[in-house]
C-alpha cells in the first residue's frame, strides 16, 4: 500500500474521512494488549509516506503504541512517516513551576520530534511558546487552527455574543465572530487548582437580553466554563451554549455544565464523545496538501 493513512481502531472514523479527502487509502493499526499491560502492535507494510493517526488524549500507553507503529512502518518500507494527532498531549506543562517538576511539553515534544518526520496537530494548548517548531526542533511540526471549522457550525444572528473565559481563548474567539459581525466578550480568569477558577467578565452588562456562545480550545474538567456559564446567566443572558475544540470531559463533567445552565455543547471530532459533532477531515486535509506531504 502507498502513501495511506494507518489509524488506530478508536479513530478509524474521521481518519477514514481524512482518507477519503486525500485520496489514499486507509489502514488499521491492529494492537493486542498482553495481560502484563505489553502492547504488540502490527502495521499494513507499504512504501512511500505513512500518514499515522492518533488522537493523544488518555496519551500515556497510546504514545508507546504510537512509536512502535512508528518503527514498524519504517521497518516494512515506508520513506516517511507523519503523525496526525488532532489532540495533543502534555503541551501545557512548558516550565517547572516548582523545584523538581518535569517540563513534560520539551520531553515530549523531543521524542515525537525523534521519531516522526512531520507532526500535524489542532490547537494545541502552548502557553508561553508561540509555535511547535520550538518544541520540536528538527522536524516538521504544524499546528492549525479550528476555528474555520467550528464556525461552520455556528448558529447565531447579530444579537449573539461570542464570550472566552480568559484571554487565552480571545483567538478562536474573534477568529469565528469577526467575519460574522458577532459581538465578543472576554473573562479574566484566575486559577487556584485542577477545578477552582476565579473569573469575571468586564462589560458583562452586554449580554443582558441576548443569546451567549461559550468558545474554548479545551474542555477539561469544565469546572471554568461552569463558572463562566453561571455568570453569564446571572448577567442577564438569555441563554448560554459552548463550543470548542477539544472536549476532555467525562460524562459527569458534562451533567455539571449543563446543570450550571449550557443548553447545548458542541465540540470537533479530536477526541470521540457525545459533543463530538464537528469533523475535521477539511482543514486536516488541506494542511496535508499545503505541506506536501504527500507530493
Amino acid at each position: 500500500m502507498v502513501a495511506a493513512v494507518h489509524a488506530f481502531a478508536e479513530c478509524l472514523g474521521p481518519a477514514g474521512q481524512l482518507a477519503e479527502r486525500l485520496g489514499i487509502g486507509l489502514a488499521e493499526v491492529k494492537v493486542h494488549r498482553f495481560p502484563d499491560g505489553e502492547s504488540l502492535v502490527q502495521v499494513e507494510p507499504g512504501t512511500g509516506t505513512a500518514v499515522l493517526f492518533r488522537s493523544l488524549h488518555d496519551p500515556n500507553a497510546k504514545l508507546v503504541e504510537l512509536l512502535l507503529a512508528a518503527s514498524a512502518l519504517r521497518e516494512n518500507g515506508a520513506d516517511r512517516v507523519i503523525v496526525i494527532a488532532p489532540y495533543l498531549a502534555y503541551m501545557r506543562q512548558d516550565i517547572a513551576f516548582e523545584p523538581g517538576q518535569a517540563v513534560s511539553q520539551r520531553v515530549i515534544g523531543a521524542l515525537l520530534a525523534e521519531h516522526f518526520d512531520g507532526l500535524l496537530t489542532v490547537d494545541p494548548h502552548l502557553h508561553r511558546i508561540r509555535s511547535l517548531a520550538e518544541v520540536m526542533p528538527g522536524t516538521d511540526a504544524c499546528s492549525i487552527s479550528a476555528a474555520p471549522a467550528l464556525g461552520q457550525f455556528v448558529e447565531a444572528d447579530g444579537d449573539t455574543v461570542l464570550a472566552g473565559p480568559d484571554a487565552e481563548s480571545r483567538q478562536w474567539v474573534e477568529a469565528i465572530a469577526a467575519p460574522r459581525g458577532l459581538d465578543v466578550i472576554v473573562g479574566e480568569k484566575r486559577r487556584l487548582g485542577d477545578r477552582q477558577v476565579e473569573l469575571h467578565f468586564p462589560g458583562i452588562e452586554r449580554v443582558a437580553g441576548r443569546p451567549v456562545i461559550l468558545v474554548d480550545d479545551v474542555i477539561s474538567s469544565g469546572r471554568t466554563l461552569e463558572v463562566a456559564a453561571r455568570q453569564l446567566l446571572a448577567g442577564g443572558a438569555t441563554q448560554v451554549e459552548a463550543l470548542a475544540t477539544h472536549c476532555l470531559a467525562s460524562r459527569e463533567d458534562l451533567d455539571a455544565l449543563r446543570v450550571s445552565g449550557i443548553s447545548r455543547i458542541t465540540s470537533s471530532d479530536s477526541i470521540a464523545g457525545p459533543t463530538a459533532t464537528i469533523p475535521l477531515a477539511d482543514i486536516l486535509a488541506q494542511a496535508v496538501q499545503e505541506r506536501g506531504w504527500l507530493a
